[in-house]
């Protein structure tokens, strides 16, 4: 909003909603082929560009899908590690007064976050996800709320900073190159913020058939834009007339608010839940399109599809290991903490990242599916 002003930021994110929402209920109809009521099912977004578009675009699907979740999946972990060096510094800056040199390294929390989610990605399928998906959804509406409750009580209270319709200006706060760069990377932020088409399709292989997967796939798009963009754009209006031309990229781990420092922490505990369980969602297609593939490759492996029950004592658990899940999973976990560690700026990719694949997986293809010929 800084970035593009109350005229562009709102407009932007608004057509962005509207474009997703339209869009995602069109790849909706496309998770039964060559009908949306009883053809044959798509279980992945790849299988339904394949089942409409053809092998050619099926790969230049995957190509996008893969970018978009992997970069994803490393910036997930430099934002979780972000915030929690934020609730390490918010105790410092309490402790020892705001101008206090508390400067940490994060790598150190980066690693803790790769761990988490090694144990994590263990679940053995995207249908398993649901009670994390939850927890993840009721994190992300309490942080968002502190935020929100917090520049709201900013703005109220008086001490807003200076806003313009057309946000940062130039030659005040950027030069004319620096503006340019900054509305291109507020606009694929934005992009990416509503790009969630790249997993509609697997998120909809895990409902039932009855109501249709397309009339509940279609009721929960409404739900989610509505909800995503309600708080988008409180947030993002609040947060601006709060903090002015010179708004902190996060209001919560910026420190556009040093107190009450607890609430602050709790926000940011909030964020790292949250993201933990959405890295697993972002995560969980790439682990299921490379088990399904080795599958088929090596159908009589042990290594790759035996399921080996664990034990406590004589009793059997639920829960099994498989040595493909275990060090494949963990092989792609180390690899994008890793990158996140060596590359601690790649969130200013992410945008890059939302703008590349926005076009082709929520306006090309949903669009193309929709308008082949049954």
């Amino acid at each position: 909003m800084a970035q593009l002003g109350w005229i562009a930021g709102i407009g932007v994110l608004l057509t962005f909603s509207v474009i997703t929402y339209y869009t995602s209920s069109l790849l909706a109809d496309c998770y039964r082929y060559p009908n949306s009521v009883s053809g044959k099912r798509n279980y992945t977004y790849m299988a339904a560009v394949n089942a409409y578009l053809g092998e050619n675009m099926r790969k230049v699907c995957g190509l996008f899908q893969f970018l978009i979740l992997s970069g994803a999946t490393i910036g997930y972990t430099i934002t979780a590690a972000v915030s929690m060096m934020a609730i390490r510094k918010s105790n410092c800056f309490h402790k020892r007064g705001r101008g206090a040199p508390c400067k940490f390294s994060s790598n150190q929390y980066m690693i803790g976050i790769g761990i988490t989610e090694i144990l994590v990605s263990q679940i053995p399928n995207f249908h398993k996800l649901s009670w994390l998906s939850a927890v993840a959804a009721v994190m992300s509406f309490v942080y968002s709320s502190i935020g929100l409750g917090l520049a709201f009580a900013k703005v109220i209270s008086g001490h807003g900073h200076r806003t313009t319709l057309t946000g940062v200006e130039v030659g005040v706060d950027v030069t004319a190159a620096e503006k340019i760069w900054t509305i291109f990377r507020a606009i694929g932020d934005m992009a990416f913020a509503c790009a969630y088409s790249v997993i509609l399709i697997e998120i909809q292989d895990t409902l039932r058939s009855s109501p249709a997967e397309n009339k509940a796939m279609k009721k929960a798009n409404m739900i989610a834009v509505l909800t995503s963009t309600t708080f988008y754009l409180m947030c993002g209006c609040f947060g601006y007339a709060a903090f002015g031309n010179r708004a902190p990229g996060n209001m919560l781990t910026g420190f556009g608010f040093y107190e009450p420092f607890w609430l602050i922490d709790l926000a940011n505990v909030c964020i790292v839940v949250h993201l933990v369980g959405a890295y697993q969602v972002l995560a969980q297609p790439l682990f299921s399109t490379f088990e399904s593939w080795a599958s088929l490759r090596w159908p009589n492996s042990g290594f790759v599809n035996t399921e080996h029950p664990l034990k406590i004592g004589s009793k059997k658990l639920s829960f099994s290991i498989n040595f493909l899940r275990l060090t494949g999973r963990t092989a792609f976990v180390v690899v994008a903490t890793l990158l996140a560690m060596a590359l601690p700026f790649f969130n200013e990719i992410l945008a890059l990242l939302g703008a590349i694949s926005y076009g082709p997986m929520t306006v090309y293809f949903p669009c193309g599916d929709a308008h082949c010929p049954e």
